[in-house]
């Protein structure tokens, strides 16, 4: 093999695995939404006490990602993704091997620290690399392998708790180690006295409102698979892989229609495409909490997955296309902001739940469709 054909196959393979990123994060996160109770069990804890499992990652995860963007632009994208992958192999080896509900928290912490240096800034080399008029579609795939992460994280962790939830473990711990050999582009060498990226200059009023938006998105849409879950089994009795199922469907609609949104984005614009993943992802949230036909529950929850995209990928379209000094660092505090919702979900909504099970869906869904269109900016006219 020539040299130049190794560096082609080395820049496809890279260009793949900064796609493929993108489904780790949701694929970490989720991995034990549908298998709480077998992890209770097994740790001698209850169901809602392992629920914790879902916040001791997403909490760290989100919180760092404020600053990880902006730190990974300046120690270097290739190296600093590496060690995360490095560091994310570790601990998911970690949460294998736990014997107690402390130590696998623990696991799940450092899970979430490492994974929030390579999201955003997969995002923002993708971002770089390709033309603004195309960025929303470029998005759109990015999406749809976080969704591919979204989806099969229910069904892999409730395969395998019909053997030993454990091993889903391995599988993440797989998936971290193939994307570290592999790698992503590096960032091209700051031109001499070019300022170093601040994170001021990504916290603006914009970018926060965006933020918040997408807390208020994934927090009401994707945060909530836990929550259709504990229906899943309280409501119509059914097994750790039929839950699995049923929770994949939200991802699968993302993976299918995640590109299309992408071009819908390219054409209409990141605020109306955010309203209207706002607007009809609260309708289908508050139905598959309210329905007690187990069909009409699995398709709203499926359809969710389509509004989910809107919002995912309208609010990286609308900070990615603005211009500014350091847009891996925006980027780095939306996708914070995202992933604080993910987190929160179960900690402000279980409660809820255990008092007025529909509550715990159709306050979500009206702060979602209420608040979304308040705090979304409007779109900036290309320069």
């Amino acid at each position: 093999m020539t040299k130049n054909s190794s560096e082609s196959l080395r820049s496809s393979l890279q260009r793949t695995a900064l796609y493929a990123g993108g489904f780790l994060g949701p694929f970490g996160g989720g991995v034990v939404a549908s298998i709480l109770p077998e992890i209770g069990d097994d740790l001698g804890v209850s169901a809602s006490a392992a629920a914790g499992s879902l916040t001791a990652y997403l909490l760290p995860f989100a919180l760092l990602m404020l600053v990880s963007g902006t730190l990974g632009a300046r120690w270097g994208q290739m190296r600093t993704v590496r060690i995360a992958y490095g560091v994310y192999l570790l601990s998911s080896l970690a949460c294998f091997a736990a014997p107690t509900l402390p130590l696998f928290l623990g696991a799940r912490v450092l899970q979430g620290c490492s994974n929030s240096f390579t999201t955003p800034l997969l995002l923002a080399a993708l971002a770089a690399s390709t033309p603004k008029k195309h960025l929303g579609r470029a998005l759109g795939i990015f999406g749809a392998f976080q969704a591919a992460g979204q989806s099969s994280a229910p069904l892999v962790g409730g395969l395998a708790a019909e053997v030993d939830w454990r091993l889903a473990f391995l599988v993440i711990a797989l998936v971290a180690a193939v994307l570290g050999l592999v790698g992503v582009p590096d960032s091209p060498p700051a031109e001499p006295g070019a300022a170093r990226p601040r994170l001021r200059d990504a916290l603006t009023p914009s970018v926060l409102r965006i933020g918040v938006v997408a807390l208020l998105g994934w927090g009401a849409l994707g945060g909530l698979s836990f929550l259709v879950a504990f229906r899943a089994e309280d409501v119509f009795g059914l097994s750790p892989t039929q839950r699995g199922l049923l929770l994949t469907g939200f991802g699968i609609a993302g993976i299918l229609t995640a590109r299309l949104v992408g071009g819908v984005i390219d054409k209409i614009g990141a605020r109306a495409a955010v309203l209207i993943g706002a607007f009809v992802g609260a309708a289908l949230v508050a139905v598959a909490g309210t329905v007690s036909l187990l069909a009409v529950v699995a398709v709203a929850w499926f359809a969710a997955g389509t509004a989910g995209q809107f919002i995912l990928v309208g609010v990286n379209a609308a900070v990615l296309g603005s211009p500014g000094p350091n847009r891996g660092g925006a980027v780095s505090v939306v996708q914070a902001l995202r992933f604080t919702g993910n987190a929160l979900a179960p900690i402000t909504l279980t409660p809820v739940y255990a008092v007025s099970p529909p509550a715990g869906f159709l306050l979500p869904a009206l702060l979602l469709a209420v608040l979304a269109p308040l705090l979304m900016p409007r779109d900036r006219p290309p320069v």
